[in-house]
């Protein structure tokens, strides 16, 4: 069997999707407060995916900025520490740790890899000629 291999924006596109759902899944448990900026945050990520598939450079870079943000909000954040720290809300701290920490690493990474890729392509298709 002949498997093609996947384009290393596929791994951006499923993460950022991945990320939606535990989003999707976390927004009815968190601080009504923040309900707003969740929901811009989704609507971002979305926004993302759509510039991926069209293959926008840029939107890789936003990836990893974006994720780099989320990941340090996360940790600076009280309530999100204490809440780690303490498991008082497991489902909340399951989705934060899921959807805060790990797949947004992921999404550096895949992100990250993605543009690599994309510059090997660039060079290579320039020195064939």
């Amino acid at each position: 069997m002949n498997r093609e291999k996947l384009k290393p924006e596929s791994l951006v596109i499923i993460t950022l999707t991945s990320i939606i759902a535990i989003g999707i899944i976390g927004i009815p448990y968190g601080d009504p407060r923040f309900m707003p900026i969740a929901v811009l945050f989704e609507l971002g990520f979305i926004a993302l995916i759509v510039f991926v598939v069209k293959e926008y450079t840029k939107a890789l870079y936003v990836c990893i900025i974006l994720a780099g943000l989320i990941i340090i909000g996360n940790s600076i954040t009280g309530a999100h520490i204490h809440r780690m720290m303490t498991l008082v809300k497991p489902i909340n701290t399951i989705v934060l740790i899921i959807g805060g920490y790990a797949l947004q690493g992921l999404l550096i990474y895949a992100s990250a890899s993605a543009i690599v890729d994309k510059r090997k392509t660039i060079a290579t298709s320039y020195h064939k000629y």
